[in-house]
Parts: C-alpha cells; sequence; structure tokens
C-alpha cells in the first residue's frame, strides 16, 4: 500500500510539472536586454548578467516580478488577471529605470576599469568613483526590495508560500 501511494505522489508531480506553464511568456526580452546591455568590459571574466549583475546584491534575494510572471512554474500561483495586470504595471514602471541604472553602473565601472586598468592611475584616484558605484548600486538595491515587497503585497500567504516552493528549488545538474 505505501509504495502505491508513492508512486501516486510520483505520478502527481511529474504530471503536474508537465502541465507547468509560466503566467506570461517572456518574448524577445532577453535580446533587448543584451543590446541595452552593450559590449562587455575587456576584464569581464564568464558571462555578464545584465542588468542583474550590476545589483549590489544580486544573487541572494528573488526577482519577484520575474519569478511571478515568467518562471515555468509561475502559473501554480493561479493569479488573477488583476494580480497579472498589477504585477506588469510594477513591471512596467521598474524594469526601465533598472535598466537605465544599470547602465550607467556598467559606465562607471568600464570607466574605472580603463582607469586602473589600461591607463594605470593612482589607485587612490579611482576612490571617489568607487564611491560612485557604490552608492548606484545600492540605490538600485534599494530599487529591489521595493519592487520585491510590491510584488509580495499583490500575492496572498497562499500564493507567496507556492511561490516558495519553486523559488527556492535549488536547479538539478
Amino acid at each position: 500500500m505505501f509504495i502505491k501511494i508513492i508512486i501516486l505522489g510520483l505520478s502527481i508531480a511529474l504530471s503536474s510539472a508537465a502541465f507547468a506553464k509560466p503566467n506570461a511568456p517572456k518574448g524577445n526580452f532577453a535580446e533587448k536586454l543584451k543590446k541595452k546591455a552593450g559590449d562587455p568590459g575587456p576584464f569581464v571574466q564568464g558571462e555578464e548578467n545584465f542588468p542583474k549583475s550590476y545589483f549590489l546584491v544580486s544573487k541572494n534575494i528573488p526577482y519577484m516580478v520575474g519569478m511571478t510572471l515568467h518562471h515555468p512554474k509561475s502559473s501554480s500561483l493561479e493569479l488573477s488577471k488583476e494580480q497579472i495586470d498589477s504585477i506588469s504595471k510594477i513591471k512596467e514602471s521598474t524594469v526601465p529605470a533598472v535598466i537605465k541604472m544599470a547602465q550607467s553602473i556598467k559606465k562607471l565601472e568600464l570607466e574605472l576599469a580603463n582607469n586602473i586598468g589600461i591607463e594605470k592611475k593612482d589607485a587612490k584616484s579611482q576612490y571617489e568613483l568607487v564611491d560612485k558605484i557604490a552608492n548606484q548600486r545600492a540605490t538600485l538595491t534599494k530599487a529591489h526590495l521595493d519592487c520585491i515587497s510590491a510584488v509580495q503585497g499583490i500575492l496572498t500567504k497562499e500564493q507567496y508560500e507556492r511561490f516558495l516552493t519553486y523559488a527556492t528549488a535549488k536547479p538539478t545538474k
């Protein structure tokens, strides 16, 4: 009997994963972001993740808008049309500002890379530029936190709990 329950549970889990779909398709958003990002700097190692690479905290907090609208399992949230519209409005107002700020940070970082790595300027002469980069990264991250709070306010407690099940899942290799 126990084995039947396990098999039934696995069957349900696998079939529901097969039907998972995002609340909203991404479209060609990745291509648009790549154009906005421009070329990577001469010292970039690996892939740039624009604009996410330019947040002060870029990896350890969720990107709520994208994960509630575009994650393959976001349909499990069963968002109402009003909720999707509200989150989409947050995206429409936040993403352009984030991109603009990330472009500004990238420009400053490229200037710093050129100054110190190519022109061999004195390190102390670059401290003001480093402070400017740090301040802009902090401002960008604060905007990210505001965005997270706004989306959390749209979700019900149950929806947020479901969100956490897929947002905190570690990717399989």
